[in-house]
């Protein structure tokens, strides 16, 4: 049983705390968490557009902090869901010999959508199009992991 997941961006300062947010709202009894591939915002809040756009929607990403991924993550986690492609690699190049920890891109939740990716809204500055694309993948991830619920 998947009961805890690890979602990952670039940053950890828009797409994936923005995932935790709303995946802990709609599965409050799974760890989740959220980290990024960079080490850029260490210890930083998610970025304060991301922060407005999710408050909106009810969703408060004040308390998190971004933080970096690291290998042992790989054992900390059951599932680990990237932002995008380039990330995923990031993440696979880390993995320790042996791990079997399924990885995988969030939008995979949301074949619906057409999107491999959930967008960077640090660059495109649309903040509610990638909320959208998130809650689309979170409900379909607790779909995937309550099915007939």
């Amino acid at each position: 049983m998947t009961t805890r997941i690890l979602f990952v961006c670039l940053g950890n300062i828009c797409r994936s705390p923005a995932a935790e947010g709303i995946a802990r709202a709609l599965m409050p009894e799974l760890v989740i968490d959220s980290a990024g591939t960079s080490d850029w915002h260490l210890s930083e809040p998610p970025y304060g557009p991301m922060q407005a756009a999710a408050r909106s929607r009810g969703i408060d990403l004040a308390g998190l902090r971004a933080r970096q991924f690291e290998p042992c993550d790989f054992h900390r986690f059951d599932l680990i869901l990237a932002m995008d492609g380039d990330n995923l690699h990031r993440i696979e190049a880390l993995r320790p010999e042996g791990s079997e920890t399924s990885v995988r891109l969030f939008t995979d939740y949301a074949p619906e959508t057409g999107a491999d990716h959930v967008p960077d809204p640090y660059y495109s500055r649309d903040f509610d199009g990638a909320l959208d694309l998130v809650e689309a993948a979170a409900a379909g991830l607790k779909r995937a992991l309550y099915p007939g619920a």
